[in-house]
């Protein structure tokens, strides 16, 4: 099995050679700390609006910045490797910025797929998207799955609650 880990840069050019041959790329991103079943379902979701699933892993500092002191619970190398076991996943990068927007210019993906917590107008990105002419899917169950939630259940259930 070919490494599906790349640089973004990497993974542009490929994109750019598979939508030569007309299939069409979706991209989604998210930290991906400790894997629920909302996760799964989310790129799955994603994967079913295109034929290769590009997927954005936040970096540990990145995921640090939006999640806070004691996070990421598992380092990002690690979930890059996690992420990338899944067969519908095909090729997965880190980046460090606060959006996707730096990483939507550089793949130049058909969709962005967003979680159901967000609406098409709500979506961060949804200006670079609309100027690069990338459709916007919301795709995935229901947001009622959550690491915070998993993480809170852990601590309560073995005595380390806070």
């Amino acid at each position: 099995m070919p490494n599906k880990i790349m640089t973004r840069e990497k993974i542009g050019a490929v994109a750019a050679k598979l939508k030569k041959k007309g299939k069409k790329v979706v991209f989604a991103n998210g930290c991906f700390d400790i894997l629920h079943v909302g996760h799964v379902r989310f790129l799955k979701g994603a994967k079913a609006k295109g034929d290769i699933l590009v997927l954005g892993l936040n970096s540990d500092a990145s995921v640090r910045k939006l999640k806070g002191k004691g996070r990421p619970l598992v380092n990002q190398r690690d979930r890059a490797e996690l992420m990338a076991a899944f067969e519908f996943v095909d090729y997965v990068t880190v980046f460090g910025e606060q959006t996707v927007e730096k990483t939507l210019r550089i793949i130049k993906p058909d969709y962005h797929a967003k979680g159901t917590d967000y609406t098409k107008d709500t979506v961060p990105e949804k200006g670079i998207a609309k100027e690069l002419g990338i459709k916007i899917a919301i795709v995935g169950d229901k947001k009622n799955h959550s690491t915070k939630d998993i993480i809170k259940t852990i601590t309560e259930r073995y005595g380390c609650a806070k």
